[in-house]
Formats: C-alpha cells, structure tokens, sequence
C-alpha cells in the first residue's frame, strides 16, 4: 500500500517521502513497546494500528472532494480505507 500511495502522490505532481524519518514525522501510529512478544498480542496491535488509520481516513476522506475537488484521490482513499477495513476483519477474525 505505501507504493500506491507514492505513486499517487507523484502522481499528483509531488515527491513522495522516502525515508523512514519522514514517514515518522507524518504519522500518527506510534509504537507500542509495553505489550508482549507473543503472536496474539502482536495481532492485537496490527488490529489497533488498522482500526486507528480506517478511523483516521474516514475522518479525512470528504476532504479530497469537497476542499480540493479531487474525486481521483478521494476514490483512492476509499480504496485505501477498504483495503484496511479487509485487513482488520480478518485479523479480529483470527483473534475469536
């Protein structure tokens, strides 16, 4: 997904970040280091993680449409938000 993503950014005529010190600087994820090691609890914060970034889109996703008249992007974003939303339904599916 983070190429897609690039891909639309240059697609739209920017530069994309490309180092690991950039992306931290626009995230809003932060790492957990207090859970445990073990796979279920590793889960458990890719599902947080997903959940977190659907909610951060959804709240986002008008925006490209309506402030800046992109339909281009705002049809990426849904997909971008779909693809999450497939990702944590199937980790909450491995956690029942």
């Amino acid at each position: 997904m983070a190429d897609d993503v690039a891909e639309r950014i240059r697609q739209l005529g920017h530069y994309a970040p490309a180092s690991l010190k950039s992306f931290l600087q626009l995230t809003h994820l932060t790492e957990q280091e207090k859970a445990g090691n073990d796979s279920l609890t590793l889960i458990r914060g890719l599902l947080q993680d997903h959940e977190s970034i659907i909610e951060f889109i959804r709240g986002n996703i008008d925006e490209f449409q309506t402030a800046h008249k992109d339909a281009g992007t705002s049809d990426f974003v849904t997909g971008l938000v779909e693809k999450h939303e497939k990702i944590a339904w199937m980790l909450r599916a491995h956690l029942k």
